[in-house]
């Protein structure tokens, strides 16, 4: 594979490899592609020299640098080694807060979902904690993950799986285009969720909600 040193800019999102299960090599490459930045999360740099794939910066608290490819790092170029110690926070939320401060609008977030489940979990839900600061997605193979807007609207073809999932509740959801409308719903974790909900027919999405929070999950399976 080849590096991702294309874009160089902000108009594209950052990108951060995180160490969950790994996605195809495609949607790997195509993302590093046209990733203007590319952070990696302390024991996915393993991974990453393995493919021989250019990123620009590794953060962690560096427990996994034990067996690190010294020869594979070096023939990387000029990496930031960018040491986070705080016990507090996941290495993620230190990755995010550091695109932040880096100026960075918008980041797409791989390998972050699949191998343990609380990782994914938390990862998913880091997602809002965030959403007033920079744009975040989680891409996998099979999904997309993001905090849906108040006011929402997007073009999809006919039977594209959605899925609504709260964090926490949401309320004062309505949609049209879905086959299952919503009108006036109350969401909440774990007791009722918007999952499995489909594109009734080609066209746009909308959907808004009053109250709470929504991560949007498109699924590709």
């Amino acid at each position: 594979m080849s590096s991702h040193h294309i874009v160089r800019d902000n108009q594209e999102p950052a990108l951060i490899i995180a160490n969950g299960a790994e996605c195809s090599d495609a949607l790997l490459q195509q993302l590093m592609e046209w990733s203007p930045y590319v952070l990696v999360l302390d024991g996915a740099i393993h991974r990453l020299l393995e493919r021989k794939l250019r990123f620009d910066a590794w953060l962690g608290d560096f427990d996994s640098a034990a067996g690190l490819d010294e020869a594979a790092y070096l023939s990387m170029g000029p990496v930031e080694r960018l040491l986070a110690e705080d016990q507090d926070k996941t290495d993620l939320h230190k990755g995010i807060e550091f695109l932040i401060s880096k100026g960075h609008a918008a980041a797409n977030i791989l390998w972050a979902t699949g191998k343990r489940a609380d990782h994914t979990f938390n990862n998913m839900a880091t997602l809002w904690r965030y959403h007033d600061q920079i744009t975040l997605s989680i891409l996998d193979d099979h999904s997309r993950v993001y905090p849906l807007a108040r006011q929402f609207k997007k073009w999809y073809p006919a039977g594209t799986q959605l899925s609504l999932i709260p964090v926490g509740t949401a309320a004062g959801i309505y949609s049209q285009n879905l086959a299952y409308p919503l009108s006036n719903h109350r969401l909440e974790l774990p007791f009722s969720t918007g999952s499995s909900n489909a594109v009734l027919e080609d066209g746009f999405v909308e959907i808004t909600y009053e109250d709470g929070h929504l991560l949007m999950m498109e699924c590709f399976d």
